[in-house]
């Protein structure tokens, strides 16, 4: 996954907690557009969008954006940091066997969630699907077996990608009628008229669509929130092939020659770039 691209009212206040409470580093400022990331890899990007409503609570968009740190000691470093400076913000935790994960809402109200991986040899598949499950997690003793202090102090810094997208949608059926057989994800896990996750490469999931708040909304207007969804993919020859199977399922692309940018069912706009 690239880049998350959220319209923000509030540019300056959504940079620093980008920044200031999840830790990601400054690497663009360029008038109405900042990104942040870690070792020049983009996580999220802010377009500040002030003329903008905020999206209703039952509209399509994003659900959260799922940043990925390479150990425990870093992302308990960043869940103690954004309680600390945005009380009242967490909104839970858990083990999902493949991971540990905990949320949060930013000051615009966009879900974050910030997780571990564990180690693939410990995840399980039973049929093509991934055992995901929904375990308790106490954050305070995760705090306390994980915080160091060269995790506070940022040493090394570590790494930090985003690790997948979560999606509110209108039904799970067109989802995955556009996500897996028009895009190409592999669906690995599935609750019928529920939620979708979908990966690439053996992941446990990339992406994520559900109807928990959203079910039966329509195609999204532009509003404050999600902007746009970064998907690479390894060669030229796979952007090809991709822009190829859009079109044989009657979809509007547009290609930019570096880029094939698309929206999906509810006006999620979704680019997708090579990696090569």
């Amino acid at each position: 996954m690239g880049a998350v691209t959220l319209n923000v009212a509030d540019l300056d206040g959504m940079t620093a907690y980008y920044r200031d409470a999840v830790g990601l580093d400054l690497l663009v400022a360029e008038g109405p557009r900042v990104v942040l990331g870690r070792a020049a890899r983009a996580v999220v990007v802010l377009e500040h969008s002030p003329d903008l409503r905020h999206a209703g609570p039952r509209e399509a968009g994003l659900f959260h954006t799922a940043i990925l740190f390479d150990s425990e000691a870093a992302l308990a470093a960043a869940v103690y940091s954004v309680a600390q400076k945005h009380p009242g913000t967490f909104t839970g935790s858990s083990d999902h066997l493949v991971s540990k994960a905990f949320y949060f809402d930013d000051p615009e109200g966009n879900g974050v969630e910030l997780y571990w991986d564990r180690d693939r040899s410990e995840w399980s598949w039973v049929h093509g699907s991934i055992e995901m499950g929904t375990i308790a997690l106490d954050p305070n003793r995760f705090l306390q077996e994980n915080l160091t202090e060269d995790g506070l102090a940022g040493a090394g810094h570590g790494d930090a990608r985003v690790g997948h997208v979560h999606l509110s949608v209108g039904d799970v059926e067109s989802a995955r009628e556009f996500y897996v057989n028009h895009l190409g994800f592999a669906r690995t896990i599935e609750i019928p008229g529920s939620a979708l996750f979908v990966s690439a490469g053996g992941y446990h999931h990339h992406m994520a669509m559900n109807v928990w708040n959203s079910r039966g909304a329509g195609r999204r207007q532009q509003t404050l929130g999600l902007g746009r969804v970064d998907i690479l993919v390894p060669g030229a020859d796979d952007l090809g092939e991709l822009g190829e199977r859009l079109a044989h399922y009657g979809h509007q692309t547009r290609d930019t020659g570096a880029a094939l940018e698309f929206d999906d069912p509810w006006a999620n706009l979704i680019r997708v770039t090579s990696s090569a």
